[in-house]
This record gives C-alpha cells, sequence and structure tokens, in this order.
C-alpha cells in the first residue's frame, strides 16, 4: 500500500507545482499584486480542478473492482463509457467556467484593482481544463490497475517544462501573470498527451473502443452516481476554500497575498496525506473485488498509524519555520504579509492530522460503496468553516478566518467516526 502511494503522493505534488512554481516566479519578479491575483485564481482553479479530479477517482473504483475480479471485458466497457460520460461534463465545465468568469470574480470580492490581472490569467488557465480531464482520466485508469508510476514519470516531464517556461516568459519576456499561465497550460498538455500515449502502447487492458462504450451504457448508473458522489466531494471541499476566499479578500491584498502563499504551503503540506487517502482507497476496493476482507481490516490499521504519524512530523515542521516557508512565496521584505502568513500557517497549520483522518475516511466510505457519506463529512467540514469564517472574522479578523478550518475538520472527523461504526465498514 505505501510503495503504491510514493509514486501516486509524488506525481500530485508535481502537479501541485503548476501554480506554485508560478506564485513563486510572479511574487518574487511581479510583485504582491500579482501574488495576490495569482493566489485567488488558484483556489478558483482547484475548485474546478476538483470537479474533475472527483470524476474520474469516483470511477476508478468500479475500474478497480472490476479488474480485482478480473473482469476485463466489463474493465474495457466501463472505460469507454467513463470517457464519453466524464468527457462531456469536462466540455461544459470549461464552457461554462469561460462563460461565468465575470460573475465569479465579482462574487469572490476580488479589490478592483486586481480584477483584470485576475482576468487575464484565469481566460487562458481554463484552456487548460481539457487537458486536465485526459491527463486525471487516464492516470486514475493506470492507478485503477495498480500502476502509479506512470502518473508520476508524465507529471515529472511536464513540471520540468513548466518551470522552464515559467522562467523564460515571466522573467525574460516580461509577459507577468499572462506568461505564467501560458507555461501552465503548456504543460498540462504535455502531461495530457504523455499519458494516454503511454496507456496506448504500455497498457492494453485499458484499451477501450467506442463498441466497449456502447456496452458499457448498462453501468452508467453506477458509474454516474459514483463519479458525480465523488466529484461533488472533491469540489465541495475546496468550494469551502473558495467560499473562505471571499472573506479573505474582503481584508486587502496583503492578507489575500499572505493566505495564497499559506494555501501553497498547504497545498504541498497534506498533500502525501490526501494521495494516501486516495491510494488507500484503491487498495480498499481492489481487496473487496477479490475478497480479501482480512487485507482491508489489516490495512485500515496501518493507515491510521501512518497518517498520525506523517501528520504530526508536517504539523511541527510548519509550526517551526513558517517564515522561511513563506520566504519561498514572498519576497522577505515584505514582513506585514509574512506576519499575517505566519498567524495562519500556525493556527491551521497544527491541525495537519486532523485533515488527513478525514481523507482517510473519504477513501474508506468510497471504496466500501458509500460515497454519499464522504461527500456529508465533506459538507460538514465545509459548512463549519464557511459559517464560522464569516462569523469570527468579524471580532477576531483573519485570525477568525484560520481557526474555523480545524474545528471543520475535526467536527467531520467525529462525524466519521460515528458512521463508520453505524454502517461497520471496518469489520466489512
Amino acid at each position: 500500500m505505501v510503495s503504491f502511494a510514493i509514486p501516486l503522493i509524488a506525481g500530485n505534488m508535481l502537479q501541485t507545482l503548476y501554480n506554485v512554481a508560478d506564485s513563486i516566479i510572479v511574487g518574487h519578479f511581479t510583485g504582491p499584486d500579482a501574488l495576490a491575483a495569482v493566489g485567488s485564481s488558484y483556489s478558483l482553479m482547484t475548485f474546478l480542478t476538483s470537479l474533475m479530479i472527483g470524476l474520474s477517482m469516483g470511477v476508478s473504483v468500479a475500474f478497480s473492482r472490476y479488474f480485482g475480479k478480473k473482469e476485463y471485458e466489463n474493465l474495457k466497457a466501463s472505460i469507454g463509457i467513463s470517457f464519453v460520460l466524464i468527457g462531456t461534463i469536462s466540455a461544459i465545465i470549461t464552457i461554462a467556467s469561460w462563460l461565468l468568469l465575470p460573475s465569479i470574480i465579482r462574487l469572490l470580492s476580488v479589490p478592483e484593482e486586481l480584477v483584470d490581472m485576475m482576468k487575464s490569467y484565469m481566460y487562458i488557465i481554463l484552456a487548460g481544463l481539457p487537458a486536465l480531464f485526459v491527463y486525471n482520466f487516464y492516470s486514475a485508469a493506470e492507478r485503477s490497475i495498480g500502476n502509479s508510476a506512470a502518473a508520476l514519470m508524465m507529471m515529472a516531464l511536464s513540471a520540468v517544462i513548466n518551470v522552464v517556461l515559467d522562467l523564460y516568459f515571466v522573467i525574460s519576456l516580461d509577459w507577468g501573470v499572462e506568461g505564467a499561465a501560458l507555461a501552465t497550460i503548456i504543460s498540462q498538455y504535455a502531461a495530457a498527451a504523455a499519458i494516454a500515449l503511454y496507456t496506448l502502447f504500455r497498457s492494453p487492458a485499458l484499451h477501450f473502443r467506442m463498441r466497449d462504450a456502447a456496452r458499457g451504457v448498462k453501468m452508467l448508473p453506477e458509474l454516474l452516481s459514483l463519479s458525480i458522489l465523488t466529484s461533488m466531494q472533491q469540489s465541495i471541499m475546496n468550494l469551502g476554500i473558495l467560499m473562505v476566499q471571499g472573506v479573505v479578500n474582503s481584508f486587502g491584498s496583503k492578507v489575500m497575498a499572505a493566505f495564497a502563499a499559506g494555501v501553497k504551503i498547504d497545498s504541498i503540506a497534506y498533500m502525501p496525506l490526501q494521495e494516501f487517502g486516495n491510494a488507500f482507497s484503491v487498495f480498499v476496493a481492489q481487496n473487496d473485488g477479490a475478497g480479501r476482507k482480512d487485507r482491508i481490516r489489516k490495512g485500515m490499521k496501518a493507515a491510521f498509524s501512518i497518517v498520525t504519524l506523517f501528520g504530526l512530523l508536517i504539523s511541527i515542521i510548519v509550526f517551526i519555520a513558517p517564515r522561511l516557508l513563506l520566504s519561498i512565496f514572498i519576497n522577505p521584505a515584505e514582513t506585514e504579509i509574512i506576519d499575517i502568513g505566519v498567524g495562519y500557517l500556525r493556527l491551521e497549520g497544527s491541525f495537519y492530522i486532523l485533515i488527513g483522518y478525514l481523507f482517510l475516511f473519504y477513501g474508506i466510505f468510497r471504496a466500501s460503496g458509500f460515497p454519499g457519506v464522504s461527500l456529508f463529512l465533506t459538507i460538514v467540514s465545509l459548512g463549519l468553516r464557511v459559517l464560522l469564517a464569516y462569523l469570527l472574522s468579524v471580532p477576531f479578523g483573519p485570525s477568525g478566518i484560520w481557526v474555523s478550518i480545524p474545528i471543520g475538520w475535526v467536527m467531520a472527523d467525529l462525524a466519521g467516526l460515528t458512521l463508520a461504526k453505524i454502517k461497520k465498514v471496518s469489520r466489512s
């Protein structure tokens, strides 16, 4: 389980580098306003990306079950119809995002001086959504048959392309946020093309034709349920960050820049926990398909132990060295912004263990056939986070926003533990 998770973690951390590289280079060479604009864009883009990741992640549970049962024809049929289904939904998301972008920016309360910059960045970034669909679909398919290394190789290549083009477009050509966005989508299309070609030539079990998709129509109800519920769970989790972003923006560009840097550090810090939860979901689904209940029980104990140790470790690192981490994104001369970021990281970053447990609960319920429970836990976490952010920000300012996040995590964890006992998933 750990050996499967390591390439998955590394690959997704490299994927996170897309916007992180943008933020580092833009923050140091274009200024704090550009960092604030890219940071607000990051919350929005993470939300849109999570929709597509969730769709692919959901159907990959069915892929893993068919692979575990050695029902290869059903595997091909489910992949074919899922590609058509998710491709159609992704196209709708892309078009809707383009059309609604001005309204979304208004809802986020972006300061007027940053609106044009954010629009310029986002209109280019949104052109990369089709590439994100292709990359995440084939990555999820490869992972469903136990291959987590393929996506890592393609993402490593793509990350290098992104950083090189970022440096060239932003520093050498002085294209600002537009250059950073262009570098990102070029590297995204490179990753999509690479993983699609890899699957075509190296993974015959995942090949499908349109007649396979036609046979898979009968699977649509199950696949639609898995994909939509998982997508809602993933996107609602990031919708919480997006809605909190609206409160953050009301405090001005300095708080926006600090929050932007803090969220980037978060995304790197607990990415291993999130991807370990996803790997654990594949482990449970495959063993459930193979009828190995004993391995599921042992895996659960090991998974919670690993998350406990790693969660505590990264919290200690973030608590001890917040200024060093923030200086990666923010010019050290911007002391006021760094001070705000330190407050965020020390309040919120001390509790990564809580979100680590939550990721495991998501994986357990999704793989056990209860994706609706994962969605419910996300709503609990989101609802409290947003409600408390709005309420506590009035008397306590930005600190009230920061403390609302771990409160949402702990309440969702308690709900997950209670529902796991009720549904007896740990004794399945």
